[in-house]
């Protein structure tokens, strides 16, 4: 797909209220994302969701846009990168112990995370997402792996209503 087709199909999928994958944002190497045009905490309850309907369990919220805010001033910056940013982290008791069978290197993607943001000048703008792992390894490795990052796909797209 070309630039022009990128964001044509970007913008025919902000006109009817659906995602945007990363191709229209550039998205960093490796990093993939989903944008929505929705109230940020619809779409962080409907991450929440979708992480926990697959009977899975949020270990820790990390509160990103709220630390960086209260941490600004400390740090000499009056910048606000994010009015809302959260990273939720969880694991997969099948499909961790998949990888970590086929590779004990790979307990490094322990746990998983997602995250979902909101930028300032952009209400509404809602961004999920996830870091992409690496499918190395011995096939048993990288078929475990991709297992993973379809999760964490199918994830990021359902709490992007796509």
């Amino acid at each position: 797909m070309n630039t022009f087709q990128t964001a044509m199909l970007a913008g025919v999928a902000l006109l009817v209220g659906g995602a945007v994958p990363s191709a229209a944002q550039s998205a960093p190497e490796g990093v993939r994302t989903y944008q929505v045009e929705a109230a940020f905490e619809d779409v962080r309850f409907d991450l929440e969701n979708a992480i926990v309907n697959r009977g899975l369990v949020i270990d820790y919220v990390s509160h990103i846009g709220t630390m960086l805010n209260r941490t600004a001033a400390d740090v000499g910056s009056e910048t606000e990168v994010f009015s809302n940013a959260q990273s939720m982290l969880f694991c997969s008791a099948d499909l961790s112990r998949k990888a970590m069978e086929a590779d004990p290197l790979n307990i490094a993607y322990c746990p998983y995370s997602v995250f979902v943001y909101e930028q300032p000048g952009k209400p509404g703008t809602v961004t999920i997402g996830y870091r992409q792992f690496s499918e190395t390894g011995s096939d048993a490795s990288r078929a475990a792996l991709a297992n993973v990052n379809a999760l964490l796909d199918a994830l990021a797209r359902e709490a992007a209503d796509q």
